[in-house]
């Protein structure tokens, strides 16, 4: 993962912030709505132009709040993301014009060691020209014009963002997805108002995101990479995904939440390690049992934590309770870990972090061809395969296609016929012999190619 310069994006509400962080990284990362307030942690990317590369900053609408309202909080984030900035892209709207909150924003960043560059959006026509000259009165010199939407003005962004990053080198890490070292992917999901924000704050030691008694805060997926020192003090890297809390389908009305909702399901897919966070003083409802069953389904390694157990009620039952109902609930997965934490207190955690690197080594794990020759004589030899209609299943040999997760094809004659339970039974026997732990499996049967191939005993 190289090393890259950082520019953040700022605003006001719905002034094209989004827009522009998705054009700079090519792809829709940032969800974008008309209605303001989309956006509400910082969301980073990669971004390339022109052969520029740098990292970009989405950020929350700079709004005049109460800093214990959520506006207000909003507000912190993006104040934060300016302090760690080497150059910030400060957007009006060249169609509505400066306004006040405008000329506020603009008080706050002349105060700023940070870089600025003036960004005028929807310049595109003769409707933002009046825009574009009241924009030179905010003193940061002749604004960029550009269309953030069609993307026009590009290659004078490129010119204006040059002589501040151009220069830039650092060294290139060069991480292999498939290494060890190479960074845990692990996406935080659950319901809404389990804790995801406020454990991923407690792990990296700063409010990184926004959290708060308001159901629902998180609307984007917001990837954070950090350096987790486990119990041996040897650094580990981590890129912790926050999501938007999942709700029932049935409950899910509003456009912005459907899109937040598809947005974290791709957290998912991007996860190679998936927490599932309950809430201790809830329990476990179907919800939950949903959200496990789709991240199993996707082929994701599953950890599931019981968060606020500092302040739940009768532990020793309510652990007992949700353990033998992960067992019923989650029966195509057995042993699925379960932790508790309390993201208030930060109890928990290392061992939650341990399991999940330890969730990914058996992810990530490729059997030796010896070893799996030998488990599959062993399975086959404790239990043989039935033969219905009195006509016998012939297993002939097993390999592995795939990690990640691991997946295995087993070739033979008639294996079309072979019961889902003996298939059951041949995953189970994986897991627990060579190591696999709760981690999905996927077998897949085959016959042989040759149509002359028969077993004729």
């Amino acid at each position: 993962m190289p090393l890259l310069p950082t520019v953040a994006i700022v605003g006001r509400p719905n002034v094209g912030k989004s827009t522009l962080f998705n054009r700079l990284v090519g792809k829709k990362l940032a969800l974008v709505d008309d209605q303001p307030g989309v956006t509400r942690d910082r969301r980073m990317g990669e971004a390339s132009l022109v052969g520029l590369d740098f990292r970009v900053i989405d950020t929350a609408g700079y709004e005049d709040e109460d800093p214990d309202t959520l506006p207000g909080r909003m507000r912190r984030q993006t104040q934060a993301a300016v302090d760690e900035a080497d150059v910030a892209l400060f957007m009006v709207d060249a169609r509505a014009g400066v306004v006040p909150l405008d000329e506020e924003i603009a008080r706050w960043l002349r105060g700023s060691d940070t870089p600025i560059i003036l960004v005028a959006n929807k310049a595109e026509g003769r409707s933002g020209e009046q825009g574009v000259l009241e924009a030179l009165a905010l003193g940061f010199g002749d604004p960029v014009q550009l269309s953030a939407e069609h993307g026009e003005g590009v290659a004078d962004l490129f010119e204006a963002l040059l002589p501040i990053i151009g220069e830039w080198e650092a060294p290139d890490l060069g991480d292999d997805d498939s290494s060890p070292d190479a960074p845990l992917k692990l996406a935080i999901v659950g319901r809404p108002n389990a804790g995801k924000s406020t454990l991923i704050n407690r792990f990296i030691g700063e409010d990184r995101l926004i959290t708060g008694p308001e159901a629902g805060i998180t609307r984007d997926s917001i990837a954070i990479d950090w350096i987790w020192t486990d119990r041996k003090q040897v650094p580990r890297r981590v890129r912790l995904i926050d999501t938007a809390g999942m709700r029932k389908r049935a409950k899910v009305q509003e456009k912005l939440e459907k899109l937040s909702v598809a947005d974290a399901l791709r957290a998912v897919d991007f996860a190679e390690v998936v927490v599932l966070l309950l809430d201790a003083t809830l329990g476990l409802e179907s919800q939950d049992l949903r959200i496990a069953d789709k991240v199993l389904q996707e082929g994701r390694a599953l950890v599931i934590a019981l968060n606020k157990w500092d302040v739940a009620q009768d532990a020793s039952s309510l652990f007992n309770g949700v353990k033998k109902a992960l067992e019923d609930g989650l029966s195509q997965v057995k042993g699925v870990p379960l932790l508790t934490v309390s993201a208030e207190t930060g109890r928990g955690l290392d061992q939650l972090l341990e399991t999940a690197f330890e969730t990914r080594e058996a992810w990530s794990k490729r059997v030796p061809t010896g070893e799996l020759n030998r488990w599959f004589e062993r399975a086959i030899a404790a239990t043989p395969p039935p033969a219905p209609g009195g006509k016998r299943i012939k297993m002939r040999y097993v390999t592995q296609v795939n990690t990640r997760p691991p997946s295995f094809v087993i070739f033979g004659t008639r294996v079309d016929q072979l019961p889902a339970s003996y298939e059951r039974y041949l995953i189970n026997s994986m897991r627990r012999e060579l190591g696999f732990g709760a981690v999905p499996v996927r077998l897949m049967l085959r016959a042989p190619s040759n149509p002359f191939d028969r077993d004729k005993n």
